[in-house]
């Protein structure tokens, strides 16, 4: 990415294969490039060098539309914040993306997803009258509503207190079971980290280490 200072390589060398189904814990200080990599893996980044390739696609190679589209039908992407329109309801917030990929049933693949993460009972509740971690489990419904095949997740619970996080997290690696998405999460908390079946540890923007969570509880 070019600087006025001059190109600033926040990624350096990262190799990185994940199969459908994996999950994978990403944690290092603050820096070291986790959010860039999930920025790049989604496609809202441009790599400078190298090959990033994401259900068959190869990101490089495609414009803007067609990473949208890919977006769209094969990866969810959750955030620390919620990004929830708050003009519209939790149904309408989960079934725009759905609109948006011309599903004619987007109204109700939404309620469906919203009642697979518990809340069929707030679908007409605007994000205002939800509490927090009502909230992060709309965009969760939204991130699995178009069944994707990858998962990114920056920091999901970090707006969230302990015991909310912890309920909201037991969610996704149920949905990431029930639907068979690989998952990429990045935290700082090493404990969530490790419900993950691998663990990388980035630094300086590369992968300085990188083990199975076994090995971590052995």
């Amino acid at each position: 990415m070019p600087f006025a200072g001059g190109p600033v390589n926040i990624l350096r060398g990262i190799d990185l294969d994940v199969a459908a189904g994996a999950s994978v814990g990403i944690v290092g200080p603050s820096g070291s490039g986790k959010t860039s990599l999930l920025m790049v893996l989604a496609g809202l980044e441009r790599a400078t060098a190298g090959e990033v390739r994401v259900a068959g696609h190869e990101l490089g190679r495609m414009d803007e539309d067609a990473l949208a589209r890919l977006r769209r039908e094969a990866i969810g992407i959750v955030f620390q914040s919620f990004y929830l329109i708050p003009t519209m309801t939790a149904l309408e917030n989960v079934a725009v993306p759905l609109e948006l990929a011309g599903d004619r049933a987007a109204m109700e693949r939404a309620a469906a997803s919203l009642r697979a993460v518990g809340l069929g009972h707030r679908l007409q509740h605007l994000p205002g009258q939800l509490s927090g971690g009502e909230q992060q489990r709309v965009t969760l419904a939204r991130a699995f509503a178009p069944a994707p095949r990858l998962l990114l997740a920056d920091e999901p619970t970090g707006n969230l207190d302990q015991e909310t996080g912890g309920r909201v997290m037991d969610l996704l690696f149920e949905l990431i079971e029930r639907n068979g998405a690989a998952l990429l999460l990045v935290t700082h908390d090493h404990r969530l980290a490790a419900r993950c079946r691998r663990l990388l540890r980035l630094f300086n923007g590369r992968i300085a280490s990188e083990q199975a969570t076994a090995e971590l509880t052995a």
